[in-house]
């Protein structure tokens, strides 16, 4: 029995390569075969290597003192960052006037903030300098991005240094739920610090936090290496309860992943429907789909929880932009348009949006860069309640 399972097992092995660089027809992943031959092996990798399980102590001492408002934070930035290129300047863009006070709208940031061990390790960014990858670098990058746009709430990807931005965002008011990946990729690189996976930070002084859900998704009824985080807030202003979600879906491309974002979409879909009732719902991720993907019209079709994209909002033609990551490999050039805020369209409304770089002020190397810390560009939303009668 041992070396029957031991000749399977093998099978499976080279079987998955095949899969994932569409060798294999797009009529076996809808097959039954293909399902169950994906419930074999939904989480993790195949891998021989060992994981090393260290703890998030990078930042132990990383301290602030006296930055307790967005705008010490900036200014603490603008001195750190002093020896670098000026970072990447953007706009927010109008997109209606405001027919309430503004205090009725709340700020939401989605930014999938670039895994440290990832991305110095298995990311090759080939035209990025080695010292902009700097975590030393990085962060202060980061903190400059979130403190230029003050958001209310944020929402963040590929988070394996939690700690820091608890540190950080703390003082400032700010309460973080962090949820890891099961079986992260950092686990399996030298130096890391600790698994990555998704948060969402709020500002206490303006939210309460009534309840925290977490998933692994699954696929098949099976658990996937991706996860989402879930939290329903209450509006101090006026007691409006409302939930909010962010999740980041399995990269890569072919029939294979394609199916598995799907499929995870609605896993997502299912999993907040089951808590949020006729609640309005904020979804925020990098859903590693372009707009064209089945995940994407999951996402933009469901009858119960009818839903609408925010950055659709920044083109005359309702269209998702252009991109929202753009880097350089070493297997080539990525231009994609990957990450999304969600928002139940008769609840909210979007009234501003941060405006997408061009390419000009990107520049040849792409991102990251000593101008921009993250391979995707973060996403900022001003969204306003319609009415208050859920």
């Amino acid at each position: 029995m041992c070396s029957s399972l031991t000749f399977v097992h093998r099978r499976i092995v080279l079987l998955i390569p095949k899969i994932f660089s569409y060798e294999i027809s797009f009529g076996f992943h809808e097959s039954g075969a293909f399902s169950r031959v994906a419930k074999l092996k939904i989480m993790g990798s195949f891998t021989s290597s060992h994981k090393i399980l260290n703890e998030d102590t990078a930042d132990s001492d990383f301290h602030l003192p006296n930055v307790n408002t967005w705008d010490d934070l900036r200014l603490r930035c603008r001195e750190e960052v002093a020896c670098l290129p000026p970072k990447i300047v953007r706009h927010f863009h109008k997109v209606a006037d405001s027919s309430k006070v503004s205090d009725m709208k709340l700020r939401v940031m989605q930014w999938n903030v670039l895994s440290q061990a990832l991305a110095i390790s298995s990311d090759k960014f080939v035209a990025c300098p080695l010292d902009a990858l700097s975590w030393w670098t990085r962060r202060w990058r980061l903190l400059e991005e979130m403190a230029s746009v003050q958001p209310d709430i944020l929402c963040f990807q590929e988070v394996d240094h939690y700690q820091f931005f608890k540190r950080t965002l703390g003082p400032l008011g700010f309460r973080g739920i962090f949820f890891p990946k099961p079986d992260s990729p950092c686990f399996y690189i030298t130096g890391n610090n600790g698994p990555d996976g998704c948060a969402i930070f709020i500002d206490e002084t303006k939210f309460e936090l009534l309840d925290t859900k977490t998933r692994s998704l699954e696929i098949w009824g099976y658990q996937s290496n991706q996860v989402a985080v879930l939290c329903k807030l209450r509006r101090k202003k006026d007691d409006t309860a409302f939930w909010v979600a962010t999740t980041h879906l399995k990269a890569r491309q072919g029939p294979f992943l394609v199916t598995m974002r799907r499929e995870q979409g609605k896993d997502l879909l299912d999993f907040i429907k089951d808590f949020s009732g006729n609640s309005p719902v904020i979804i925020t991720g990098d859903f590693n789909a372009n707009p064209s993907e089945p995940v994407y019209q999951t996402m933009m079709n469901d009858d119960i929880l009818p839903l609408d994209s925010a950055y659709r909002h920044l083109s005359n033609r309702k269209t998702e932009p252009s991109y929202t990551t753009w880097k350089i490999r070493e297997d080539g050039e990525y231009c994609q348009t990957l990450d999304y805020i969600f928002f139940s369209r008769n609840a909210f409304e979007v009234e501003n949006l941060l405006q997408l770089p061009s390419a000009e002020d990107i520049g040849e190397g792409r991102v990251p860069s000593y101008r921009y810390p993250s391979d995707h560009f973060s996403l900022v939303a001003d969204l306003k309640f319609k009415n208050l009668d859920f």
